[in-house]
């Protein structure tokens, strides 16, 4: 049956297992010494037994999660009382009280047999999610991916549901990678941080859901041994054999067919696509009660057929029919083949794949009544084909697959994600007063490029008018791409218990390595101007190029340029647990250290240990390219609680304040290793009229005699001081039980900042001036300047393009405010809702690459002075909801429904100028002025040459009018009209989706065995399928409506331009800055399963 979506969350005594604990009395209320507590896990006859202490207490760590359990209290001279519990959830400790009867005064043996309320419970503190196994069997879902089950948690903020990882699910108002995935206990995130979970990049899951048994989310446990994340722990756990064997065999399918074609007036066009799933799952016995198997594999094939094709004739032409001839790219392919033997590739008419092969294996042995080893192995192997990257190309914004353009498909590539994880644990009851839980870890992740392409050159031929046309040969940032991850990490926990003491002292050990490997250009790229250049070319002809660029390993002999960061991470904790009050109060206290420690693996740049830069606020300081972050000493403080308020668990406070340690995405430190100067030399020249470079297929043809390195490069540097991400974090919730079985909770968090990131270039000049007028913004040296002047004014060092700097900052805050409604399940049906008010505020939302990170920054005051504004992963509001209802029926079939809707503020954005308004030689960066009317602005008049004439497209005072009507018509400038709108401070419009599966199984027993099959239908945005005008979001269509030419005034305010002129020389007005969108996440989807179970 499904509970639908719970908060069961208790005191997590691990993050693999559950608790058994309470206190046994006699009739007058007295403690029994001694008294055995027997546990058995009933379908695999595993036995768990303590005896109580001096109080009456005892405490059975470490159990298996699932169920039933039959639970035998008994001690000599008093009556035998068993009870059954029928589910132990993920990181639960169950409290099981019981007060014996003499056998002088009982008949005989009583048995109590019922379920225990898991939400109305003395061991919840923080806010937190439980997804047991039946959510994870019936809960929409087309991806099959984890993410599609911890939105259920109302403090999250989700990507879209029909993908299968998404851009990750942030918690909190914090990045998705500062969340911490475990399975089993062991590490499971993408630590470099290119992608929120491994197989990210090729669109693939890491583990399969018939392998999960519960999923767990933390946002605030104040158990000090669970640590790693500031956004909120994840934590899986994988299905276990028992004494019979079970398993069950599955097949999904989708495709272009089962999409919806309308979202909302705007028709989509669906490309052929097909998805199929198959996988299975099987596990047993190989000695009865004693040690157990379980295997688990999965398989998902994609094929996408390109759609963009050449051009033929007239007659076969359509909507995705390019400019570019299949008679030039014919001729291309043949001309290279027979000078140089090299295979192009199709052009058109071929298939894109994605493959993904998962697997697990897991062994469970009962060693005996008090030890238990466990160990598990699970695999990824995954690939995706990809389009030829569009960067690197003569003119911005120019693609080389468009309907301009084309190139051939040995010029794509093929993303790699590789995964192995192993984790083994030993958990151990000594006696009735000590336990200890023992795990030792490793995963490798390999993600690496690789391409059906020989090695040749990149060529890119451009139209005769610096357009691109046609591109062929090896795609520019896939040679030797390669990533390799490796994860180790232990963790003991030895508990004691004393009276109603539990005390846990703890270490934990963690290791990450990471050996990156990047050479953009590195077999070269020649741009020709034209067909008939590079033909000549070919031939042996010397031909100017339009460029030609090529990146080498400056490193002695050649060597390839690897960039390798390695960092271990000791961590130490003591805790105590106290119960108080007759058990109406609960008390958790611990402290928690972790000590991040680099080696130095960065290379040293000799030039750079004497450049001065400066700080944000203008002082001079120094840098070294090999100093990565000096060791800090990280502490987690951490206070629970949980108080019954009335003795009868009807009214439950709880919460608790802490602080949380999480990790960075490591690929931050890793730019420092790698963006020294020294690695790599690189060429670039435009228009080779006075060098030539030899045009060839060798691609060491045009490397320095001498490699040495670029005398101009860009840095990516550190504070030596640099922290990793860390909060104070505070929770109070109030738990009401209700009648009908209802369970109300109003819970309030709130998060400061105490070690978060930003970025300066510190070989920024500081602001010369401030504009005049209302926006009186600092302008910067580069201000009135063009080209080369405005760059080396902007520069401390001209070589020098950017030296990016990682610092920590305290700045920051999230808060939410949630309502929820649950009714657990009742005969066949459970239900849910719930309402999240949230804000969250930092200084930068930091993608992957330094520079960008820094560059892409809005700001009023320059990107070295960020301000303090709406993070890119704030949710304003967010309503979730979820019903489900099973109806069995002719005693062999069962129909069961399943509902989950979302409602809420897709995103936040931001309006900017278009180009640079400060003269700080960044464009796109400058958040906008909204101004009291639009008169208040200097304008220019928006000219073009026409011919060997400027003519103007539109005048100052049709700018000023047309801007002005611009405001009146958009509610959000008009109200913030005297303001500089602040980063992230718009919010796109509402959007709610409903998603629905419907499971009908039919059963038969054969043998006294049961046999079901199940035929399943999911359909994401449901709504969209009731009505194209439901479930459509809405898009971003300009967040730039003016453009800022770097130029003041005589008066001494910015310039701007309103508007863009046409090809064909007309005035095109910005669009309005939002309208309804098209894409797949708009329109109804719908995916068909069936699966064999026994």
């Amino acid at each position: 049956m499904l509970l639908l979506c719970s908060n069961v969350i208790l005191q997590a005594q691990g993050i693999t297992s559950s608790q058994l604990l309470g206190q046994i009395l006699d009739s007058k209320g007295e403690p029994l010494v001694a008294a055995s507590v027997k546990a058995i896990h009933e379908p695999s006859g595993t036995i768990y037994g303590v005896y109580t202490r001096d109080d009456g207490r005892y405490n059975i760590p470490n159990m298996r999660i699932g169920g039933p359990y039959k639970i035998t209290i008994s001690y000599i001279g008093y009556q035998t009382k068993t009870e059954t519990i029928q589910q132990l959830s993920l990181g639960q400790n169950f409290r099981l009280n019981a007060t014996l009867i003499e056998e002088a005064i009982s008949l005989g043996e009583v048995v109590i047999s019922g379920a225990k309320d898991e939400l109305m419970n003395s061991d919840r503190t923080g806010a937190a999610t439980n997804i047991n196994k039946a959510a994870l069997e019936s809960m929409p879902t087309i991806g099959r991916s984890i993410n599609d089950f911890v939105r259920l948690t109302p403090q999250s903020r989700s990507s879209s549901v029909a993908s299968t990882t998404g851009s990750g699910v942030s918690f909190g108002g914090q990045d998705s990678r500062y969340n911490n995935l475990t399975i089993d206990g062991s590490i499971f995130n993408n630590n470099f941080g290119l992608s929120s979970s491994p197989g990210g990049q090729t669109n693939s899951t890491p583990i399969s859901l018939d392998a999960i048994a519960e999923i767990q989310v933390n946002l605030a446990p104040y158990d000090v041994r669970q640590a790693g994340f500031t956004g909120a722990g994840i934590n899986a756990v994988t299905r276990s054999g028992t004494n019979k064997v079970e398993g069950s065999v599955f097949y999904n399918f989708r495709n272009q067919s089962m999409v919806g074609k309308n979202a909302g007036a705007n028709p989509l066009i669906i490309t052929d696509f097909d998805v199929k799933q198959i996988g299975l799952r099987l596990g047993g016995p190989i000695i009865k009660d004693k040690l157990f198997w379980f295997v688990n594999w999965e398989s998902e094939r994609r094929a996408d057929p390109t759609t963009l094709t050449a051009f033929r004739d007239s007659a076969s032409r359509n909507s995705n029919t390019t400019r570019v001839t299949a008679k030039d790219l014919d001729d291309i392919s043949k001309l290279v083949k027979e000078k140089w033997g090299y295979e192009t590739g199709g052009y058109d008419n071929y298939v894109n794949e994605t493959k993904s092969d998962k697997g697990l294996f897991k062994l469970d042995y009962n060693i005996s009544n008090g030890h238990r080893l466990s160990f598990r192995y699970n695999f990824l192997k995954s690939t995706r084909d990809v389009f030829i990257s569009n960067s690197g190309t003569v003119t911005s914004g120019s693609n080389r697959n468009s309907i301009n353009a084309l190139s051939y498909k040995n010029s794509n590539y093929i993303i790699n994600n590789d995964v192995h994880s192993y984790i083994a644990e030993l958990n151990s009851i000594f006696s009735s007063r000590v336990s200890n839980s023992f795990s030792v870890g490793y995963t490798a992740n390999r993600d690496y490029r690789s391409s059906n392409s020989s090695v040749i050159p990149l060529i890119d031929i451009l139209d005769g008018s610096n357009n691109q046309y046609i591109s062929l040969g090896y795609e520019p940032f896939t040679p030797n791409n390669t990533l390799n991850t490796d994860v180790s990490q232990f963790q003991d926990n030895l508990t004691f218990y004393l009276n109603n003491h539990t005390l846990t002292a703890g270490v934990n050990y963690e290791t990450f390595a990471f050996d990156n490997l990047f050479t953009p250009t590195f077999y070269g790229q020649y741009v020709f101007n034209n067909i008939n250049d590079f033909k000549n070319a070919l031939n042996g002809d010397s031909v100017a190029l339009r460029r030609y660029a090529l990146n080498y390993s400056a490193l002695p002999n050649q060597e390839l340029p690897w960039a390798t960061t390695k960092v271990q991470m000791p961590g130490a904790y003591l805790q105590d647990e106290i119960s108080l009050l007759n058990n109406k109060l609960s008390l958790t206290v611990g402290v928690r250290i972790d000590v991040p420690i680099f080696a130095e693996t960065a290379l040293r740049n000799v030039l750079v240990d004497t450049m001065k830069f400066k700080d944000e606020n203008g002082n001079i300081v120094n840098y070294g390219t090999n100093k990565l972050p000096n060791k800090q000493y990280m502490f987690s403080p951490r206070l629970g609680f949980n108080y019954d308020v009335m003795g009868n668990r009807k009214l439950q406070v709880r919460g608790g304040t802490g602080v949380f340690t999480g990790r960075p995405p490591f690929v931050w430190i890793s730019n420092v290793v790698g963006n020294n100067g020294v690695l790599q030399g690189s060429i670039t020249q435009d228009n080779t009229n006075t060098r030539k470079y030899k045009f060839s297929n060798d691609v060491t043809a045009n490397i320095p005699a001498n490699a040495t390195a670029s005398p101009s490069y860009n840095l990516a540097l550190i504070d030596q001081g640099f922290k990793f991400p860390q909060v104070w974090r505070n929770d109070l919730a109030f738990d009401f039980s209700l009648p009908q079985g209802l369970i109300l909770t109003v819970e309030g968090i709130y998060s400061k900042t105490l070690n978060n990131i930003y970025y300066i270039n510190a070989n920024q000049e500081l602001s010369t001036g401030n504009f005049s007028g209302d926006d009186s913004r600092p302008y910067f040296p580069g201000i009135d300047k063009s080209s080369t002047a405005k760059t080396n004014a902007s520069r401390i060092y001209d070589n020098i393009s950017d030296a990016t700097v990682l610092k920590n900052t305290d700045k920051g805050y999230s808060y939410s405010f949630t309502t929820k409604l649950e009714k657990p399940l009742t005969k066949n049906w459970s239900a849910m809702v719930a309402y999240n008010l949230a804000e969250a505020k930092d200084l930068t939302s930091a993608g992957s690459i330094a520079l960008n990170s820094w560059r892409d920054n809005k700001s009023v005051n320059g990107n070295n002075l960020p301000d303090l504004a709406y993070s890119e992963f704030d949710q304003k509001h967010r309503i979730i909801a979820g019903l489900s209802y099973k109806v069995n029926y002719l005693k062999i079939a069962s129909t069961q429904i399943s509902l989950f809707l979302q409602s809420g503020n897709q995103s936040r954005f931001s309006l900017f100028y278009s180009g640079d308004q400060n003269g700080d030689n960044q464009s796109g960066n400058d958040l906008m002025y909204v101004p009291n009317k639009a008169s208040d602005l200097s304008f220019n008049d928006l000219i073009k040459k026409i011919g060997s004439k400027d003519s103007v497209i539109a005048t100052k005072q049709q700018q000023i009018d047309a801007f002005e009507n611009y405001i009146s018509n958009n509610p959000f400038l008009n109200d913030n009209r005297g303001k500089i709108v602040e980063r992230n401070a718009l919010l796109l419009k509402w959007l709610t989706t409903i998603d629905l599966s419907i499971v009908q199984e039919f059963g038969v027993k054969i043998s006294g065995r049961e046999h079901k099959f199940q035929i399943r239908g999911d359909i994401y945005n449901f709504g969209n399928l009731l009505s194209k005008e439901w479930g459509v979001g809405y898009r971003i269509n300009t967040n730039s409506p003016l453009n800022a030419t770097n130029v003041k005034d005589a008066a001494g305010k910015p310039v701007y331009t309103f508007g863009s002129v046409s090809s064909a020389n007309v005035w095109q007005k910005p669009l309005p800055i939002v309208e309804k969108r098209a894409t797949l996440d708009d329109v109804w989807q719908a995916q068909i399963g069936l699966r064999y179970t026994f």
